[in-house]
């Protein structure tokens, strides 16, 4: 894939501009946002800019890129080229902006390593980039074939909203047209598009918390609210705040077509639930899916909280683990309530579970969660390729590897 010449160069300079990689990222995005302050506005979260993660993101996953190419010259990372694929796909990405990315960020590149960028460095460098970026544009391209979609956000109507939870609401749609309702699989997500007061147009993305076959489709949205963290101040959701603060039955929500890699496998196994707050949206998906197709073998359900009260669709949770042929729940509270005795306080610990043979684990939840998680997977004997997860935001798991 990565020709020799630019192999040994990318391998030389990578723990320099490893170094940089968060600087260099930075500028890019000052940089892109000055010239193109529309991607701002309307494209890229503005709450993970202004905590930095997505910065973070681009870095780790530029960096794991690179290294993987250095180290498997003959393989492709496609895991995670396809995560980032259907991500870019839900929010509508043309081959024309990997164009401007690369303009601005190659000048970052030259701004903070200056003379150390000779023709040689950025010609190698280039040569990632192009294999990355057009590798994520035909996965981007085959991505809306199959959903024969043209990257827009289209209107859908708010049949119904459910208050799940103090902070977390459902609201049901349909297409605003009446048409048909797109297919998916269970653990997908859309994006959904809303008008801010400052007439901003900004796009977040949530799991569907349904099983395909209804004739409407439902998100589960939590409200972010404010938290003081070590000193500083997480900024509350933009869009998440919005949707809990204005959007009712008969309310107009923009919505893109479904994405998402972390779709159950067609297979017998035992599988592995495990959600934390809520991530348990695409295990509610998953686990309906399941009840409809009568999934004999094992299923363990996994689920952290912080309170029962704060337990999103746990009922669901519990009825459809409930008509499974041969299922077992496990809850884990931070704060056990009256009236809801839990089963286990705390966090997860894996020790009492009993993880079968050739179990199959589908993790979702905050990363510190699916970290630990996996962690105690690997220790029980879990495959790592046996274990998929789903971040909510920002891809953080290659920038804290």
């Amino acid at each position: 894939m990565l020709s020799e010449q630019s192999a040994s160069t990318v391998r030389a300079t990578l723990p320099v501009v490893g170094a940089a990689i968060g600087e260099i990222t930075g500028r890019f995005y000052a940089g892109l946002f000055t010239a193109h302050p529309e991607l701002l506005r309307d494209l890229f979260n503005r709450g993970n800019q202004a905590a930095g993660t997505q910065r973070q993101a681009l870095a780790g996953s530029i960096a794991a890129f690179a290294t993987y190419l250095v180290e498997h010259p003959d393989e492709r990372p496609d895991a995670m080229l396809s995560r980032i694929a259907h991500k870019h796909a839900s929010l509508g990405v043309s081959p024309e902006q990997y164009k401007v990315v690369h303009e601005h960020l190659f000048a970052a590149i030259v701004d903070v390593l200056g003379d150390a960028v000779t023709a040689e460095v950025a010609a190698a460098w280039d040569e990632v980039y192009w294999l990355m970026a057009n590798a994520l544009i035909a996965l981007e391209k085959r991505l809306y074939d199959e959903n024969a979609d043209d990257g827009a956000l289209h209107p859908w109507v708010v049949t119904e909203r459910v208050e799940e939870t103090a902070d977390v609401a459902t609201f049901r749609i349909r297409p605003a047209d009446g048409g048909a309702l797109p297919d998916f699989r269970a653990g997908q997500y859309v994006s959904v598009g809303v008008e801010l007061p400052d007439g901003a147009r900004q796009i977040r993305q949530y799991s569907l918390s349904s099983a395909p076959g209804s004739p409407v489709r439902q998100i589960s949205v939590k409200r972010v609210r404010a938290e003081e963290n070590a000193g500083a101040t997480s900024p509350e959701g933009e869009v998440s705040n919005h949707l809990h603060a204005h959007v009712r039955e008969g309310s107009v929500l923009e919505v893109s077509a479904p994405y998402g890699d972390l779709v159950l496998d067609d297979t017998d196994a035992p599988l592995l639930l495990a959600s934390a707050g809520i991530g348990v949206t695409p295990v509610i998906a998953m686990l309906e899916q399941l009840t409809i197709t009568g999934h004999k073998a094992p299923v363990t359900v996994v689920h952290a909280d912080r309170s029962p009260a704060e337990h999103a669709l746990r009922a669901d949770h519990e009825a459809f683990a409930g008509k499974l042929a041969d299922a077992e729940t496990h809850f884990w509270y931070e704060q056990a309530e009256p009236g809801h005795p839990a089963e286990r306080t705390g966090l997860v610990d894996l020790s009492g579970v009993t993880v079968r043979p050739g179990t199959h684990a589908y993790l979702c939840g905050p990363l510190p969660f699916m970290r630990a998680v996996r962690t105690q997977l690997l220790a029980k004997g879990v495959p790592a390729s046996d274990i998929h997860y789903e971040v909510f935001g920002p891809d953080l798991w290659l920038a804290q590897a």
